[in-house]
C-alpha cells in the first residue's frame, strides 16, 4: 500500500528532492516535519538572496503584465535587485534579444497533467508562443553561478515542465495539439543574461521523459515509511535543513560556495510561493 496521501500532486520540487535524497522526501512531502536548521551560511545573507529573488519574479510578472517600467523600478533599492533588473530589461527588449517573434505572453502559468494516477505540476513563470506557434518555457534564475548545461540537461524540472506542456497546453492553442518538436526550455539567469541556456524537445525525448516520470512515480508509490535511503552523497545534505536530524553536520554549508554544481546552483534556487510574498507596491 502507498504512503503517498491522497490526492498528492508531484510537481519538479517533490521529485527532485526524491532523487537527490530520498529520506529528504519522505520528512518533507510524508512526514511534513519542520525542522529549525538553515539552507545556507550566513543565515541573513541567505534570508536576503531568497527574498530578492521572491522579488525580482513578481517584477518580472508585474511587467510582463503591462505595469509601468518606472514605477516598477522606482520600488527597487536593493543592489542586486538593481542589477538584476536591469538586466531582465536589456535582455528582454532588446533585438534580437531574449525572445523574437512572440505573439502571446502567459505570465505564471500552472499546467497540470495526470501520470500513474497520480496528478503532477508544473508552475511556469512564462509560456510565450511565438508566429510559428512554437511554445518557450523560460524560467528566470537569480543564482549567483549558472550551473552547467550537462547538469541542468539532467534535472526533473528540465524533463517535467516540457513533457506536462505537451501533456495539457492545448488550451495555449485554440484547442490544437502541442506537438513535443513545438516546445523550447529556456532557463535565463540574471547574473548571466546574455546566456541563457536552451533546450529544444524532441518526440523521442518526450516518450523518454514520459517512461522515467512514470517509472519514478511508481518506484516512490511503492516505498513504505522507513524505506526511503539517505543520499550517499553527503555534500549535498551541507544545503539540507534536515541535515542534523539525519547526522550528516549541524553547519550549513557556505552561501558562496562554487566547488561544485550542487552548491551553485541549489543553493541559491529559490522555491517562490508568490502567495507568501509581500506584493511589491506601485
Amino acid at each position: 500500500m502507498s504512503t503517498l496521501p491522497e490526492g498528492f500532486t508531484f510537481s519538479q520540487s517533490s521529485l527532485q528532492d526524491y532523487k537527490d535524497c530520498q529520506r529528504r522526501f519522505e520528512l518533507r512531502y510524508l512526514l511534513q516535519l519542520a525542522w529549525p536548521a538553515i539552507e545556507s551560511e550566513p543565515a541573513r545573507e541567505n534570508e536576503r538572496l531568497m527574498q530578492q529573488g521572491a522579488r525580482f519574479h513578481q517584477l518580472v510578472h508585474k511587467y510582463i503584465l503591462g505595469l509601468s517600467t518606472q514605477q516598477l523600478s522606482n520600488q527597487i533599492h536593493d543592489p542586486d535587485l538593481r542589477r538584476w533588473w536591469d538586466n531582465f530589461l536589456a535582455s528582454f527588449n532588446s533585438t534580437p534579444g531574449l525572445v523574437k517573434n512572440l505573439v502571446e505572453l502567459y505570465p505564471e502559468v500552472s499546467l497540470t497533467a495526470s501520470l500513474a494516477d497520480f496528478r503532477i505540476v508544473a508552475k511556469c513563470d512564462l509560456i510565450a508562443i511565438d508566429r510559428d506557434s512554437r511554445l518557450i518555457i523560460f524560467d528566470w534564475k537569480t543564482s549567483q553561478r549558472p550551473p552547467q548545461r550537462e547538469w541542468l540537461r539532467q534535472r526533473l524540472q528540465t524533463r517535467l515542465y516540457p513533457y506536462i506542456l505537451v501533456q495539457s497546453g492545448a488550451y495555449l492553442l485554440n484547442g490544437g495539439p502541442v506537438m513535443p518538436n513545438q516546445v523550447e526550455m529556456v532557463y535565463w539567469y540574471a547574473e548571466d543574461p546574455d546566456s541563457p541556456v536552451r533546450f529544444l524537445y524532441t518526440e523521442q525525448q518526450y516518450q523518454s521523459d514520459g517512461v522515467y516520470l512514470f517509472g519514478l512515480i511508481k518506484q516512490i508509490q511503492q516505498h513504505q515509511l522507513g524505506e526511503f535511503h539517505r543520499t550517499q552523497h553527503e555534500e549535498r545534505c551541507r544545503y539540507c535543513i534536515y541535515r542534523s536530524l539525519c547526522d550528516r553536520g549541524v553547519t550549513a554549508g557556505p552561501v558562496t560556495e562554487s566547488d561544485s554544481d550542487y552548491s551553485q546552483a541549489e543553493s541559491f534556487e529559490i522555491q517562490i510561493d508568490l502567495e507568501r510574498v509581500r506584493d511589491i507596491e506601485y
